[in-house]
């Protein structure tokens, strides 16, 4: 029998592509001419060849805000990914408590990024905030505006309250998946309960922790609403992370070749690490 084709199909994703291509490749272009030219107004442009990447790679300042976000993103993978399999574990499978235990999980999602800057800035002020009042009351200088330590620790909270519910989810989800047989055997050979998680939990958690472990990266090492509105970047430089610098360079300092080239590096960047976390985690898989 031979297999008839049908390319009609291409069709019906046309529209996508369509769509993806002017959200995405269109803006991506114009990003890329920018990072190869200058301008002077009036619509006139020069091109500058590698001249603003060279700088951009060059310089002290993108070096210092390239280390703010990887440590940013470390911190806030090793906080999370642990944590949200934790909560996912302690969370009942059956019973009316379950629904119960999945909104309030999911409500963090549903607050707007620029309401949940604005909420921890009001909420960590150590004049009238609760949090920034009540660990000045315990002795504890802390004021996030001033300190570089304390706005780095509330900006980690803020993001661990945030986004640690996603884990959760997608780690619940992977926990719910696995059939009542692998824990009837396990009990029949008396696992303990770090050899059920070992054995049977996470190994059927692994693909849903690859999917949040590429999420969580990607969202941290792009963040910029939550850290900008509550501290905006500062004191001093101490939060300004890339995202941030690469704002201040386009919008308050009208570096438009800079910008781009930054966006250019920042973009491969992102996707170079997070294929090379894909491959990583899913190597075993394949093999």
């Amino acid at each position: 029998m031979t297999k008839t084709w049908n390319n009609r199909a291409w069709f019906m994703v046309l529209p996508v592509l369509l769509l993806v291509a002017f959200n995405a490749v269109i803006p991506l272009m114009t990003v890329v001419n920018y990072s190869v030219q200058e301008t002077f107004g009036n619509n006139l442009f020069f091109f500058e060849g590698v001249k603003w990447y060279q700088e951009v790679l060059a310089s002290e300042r993108f070096h210092a805000a390239l280390l703010r976000q990887f440590f940013f993103t470390a911190v806030i993978l090793l906080i999370e990914i642990p944590l949200g399999v934790a909560v996912a574990l302690s969370m009942p499978r059956s019973g009316p408590w379950v629904s119960v235990c999945l909104v309030l999980m999911a409500l963090p999602l549903l607050v707007p990024w620029n309401v949940v800057g604005a909420m921890w800035n009001i909420f960590a002020l150590p004049d009238i905030g609760l949090l920034g009042y009540g660990i000045n009351a315990l002795g504890i200088d802390y004021n996030f505006t001033r300190q570089p330590v304390a706005a780095w620790f509330t900006v980690i909270l803020m993001d661990v309250w945030h986004w640690t519910s996603l884990v959760v989810l997608l780690a619940y989800a992977g926990l719910s998946s696995i059939p009542d047989a692998y824990y009837q055997a396990a009990q029949i050979d008396s696992a303990s309960r770090w050899a059920v998680f070992r054995y049977i939990q996470l190994p059927k958690m692994k693909r849903v922790l690859t999917i949040a472990i590429l999420l969580r990266f990607m969202d941290s090492f792009m963040v910029y609403t939550e850290p900008f509105v509550l501290t905006g970047g500062g004191p001093g430089n101490a939060t300004t992370f890339l995202s941030i610098d690469l704002v201040k360079a386009a919008l308050g300092e009208f570096n438009l070749g800079i910008a781009a080239a930054m966006s250019i590096i920042y973009f491969l960047m992102t996707l170079l690490v997070s294929w090379l976390f894909y491959t990583l985690m899913t190597r075993g898989e394949e093999q």
